[in-house]
Parts: structure tokens; C-alpha cells; sequence
């Protein structure tokens, strides 16, 4: 049997990062994705592959999954782990940056979704896994929007698992809580930029501390 092909999204940094080596550890050969290829020096020296992907391009994802193929010849687990948090009101959270959100945490996941599932119906054989959050399970003040997302990317792994189960497919989903990486201080950043003055400025800073201090785990 060929050796088995993991792609993660997301794997400059944090839980993306050490899902690829964890991969490596259990044998996979592993594709590190982000859109900056300069910041995953450390997925290179440990001899993985990477890959400069923007989830949002079309054109972007459909190259790389085509690399991983035409390299490989399968793909056998996909980390939709690109994402990140937009916090602020509801009401103060320009449109524009509220759908760039969704274009990232859900379209963009679900389009390597789609360019990966033939590949994997063909093979009988494969695993999608999402990394959603607790936020979608629960919900805060000023993280409306995020919140959004992760209760649609919840919602749409759920029933896909059910409509690729026929093919030998199964699709996890990982719903971490606060864990020590750079998510928690850009989302504070992003809170106190949207929210941090006018009408929701006292809870923009309660949920900035909460986000920078909210670290359970490494």
C-alpha cells in the first residue's frame, strides 16, 4: 500500500502546525499549506512539504490539490484548519469584513472539501477533519460573527458525514478551547479595533482580557 498523504491548511503556526507533525510522527507524508511559505521553515527542515495556499482563490486551492495528486497520487486526510477570529459587535463589524470571515473559515474549507472528495471516493477511503471550536457549541458577546461560522462549519460536517459515509469516508470534527496560540491575541487586537469605543467599548474590553488570558492548554 502507497504511503498515506495528509494536507493541513493553516500549518504556519499553532494547532495547524503541530498537527503536521504529529502526522509525520504516525507516517503520513505531510503538505504544510498556508499562505505565507516563509513562515513554515520548521514543517521544511523536518522534511514535509508545503504549500502556498490562499483558501479564498479559487484558482489557489485547485493548484494545490492538483500538486499533491500529480506528486502522490492521493490524498488521504484533509486538516481544514485554515481560519481565524474576527471579534466586534454585531452592529460596528463592517459587512465586508463579517463575509471575508465566512470566505476563510467556511468557503474556503469547504472548497478544498470539494476538490479533495473525488480524489477520496475513488480511493474508497479518507478523512476530512474540521477544526471548529467550542464556539461553535457556544457563544460570547462581540464574537457574533465567529461564532456564525463555526456553528455553519458544525452544521455542514455533520451532514456530510452522512452523505460520504457510502463511500468509505469519515469526516471529524475537533472543537478545541483556548489554547496557548496566536489566535487569542489577534482576536483581542480585532475586538478593540471594531469595538473599543462607543457603545459596546466596556464589553470590547472585558472580552480583549478574556481572549489574551483565556489560555487552558499548550
Amino acid at each position: 500500500m502507497s504511503e498515506k498523504v495528509a494536507l493541513v491548511t493553516g500549518a504556519s503556526s499553532g494547532i495547524g502546525e503541530v498537527t503536521a507533525h504529529k502526522l509525520q510522527e504516525l507516517g503520513y507524508t505531510v503538505y504544510g499549506a498556508a499562505r505565507r511559505v516563509d513562515r513554515m521553515k520548521k514543517l521544511e527542515e523536518a522534511r514535509m512539504r508545503t504549500l502556498a495556499l490562499d483558501v479564498t482563490d479559487d484558482a489557489s486551492v485547485t493548484a494545490a490539490v492538483e500538486q499533491i495528486i500529480a506528486e502522490t497520487g492521493r490524498i488521504d486526510v484533509l486538516v481544514n484548519n485554515a481560519g481565524y477570529g474576527s471579534y466586534g459587535s454585531i452592529e460596528d463589524t463592517p459587512l465586508d469584513e463579517a463575509r471575508r470571515q465566512f470566505e476563510v473559515n467556511i468557503f474556503g474549507a469547504m472548497s478544498l472539501t470539494q476538490k479533495v472528495l473525488p480524489h477520496m471516493r475513488a480511493q474508497r477511503s479518507g478523512t476530512i477533519v474540521n477544526i471548529s471550536s467550542m464556539g461553535g457549541k457556544m457563544y460570547t458577546p462581540l464574537g457574533g460573527w465567529y461564532h456564525g461560522t463555526k456553528f455553519a462549519l458544525e452544521a455542514l460536517s455533520d451532514s456530510l458525514r452522512i452523505e460520504v459515509e457510502p463511500f468509505g469516508i469519515d469526516v471529524v470534527i475537533i472543537e478545541p478551547g483556548g489554547i496557548a496560540t496566536e489566535w487569542g491575541g489577534i482576536a483581542a487586537d480585532n475586538v478593540e479595533k471594531v469595538s473599543g469605543s462607543g457603545a459596546y467599548a466596556a464589553q470590547a474590553k472585558a472580552v480583549a482580557k478574556s481572549l489574551r488570558g483565556g489560555v487552558t492548554a499548550r
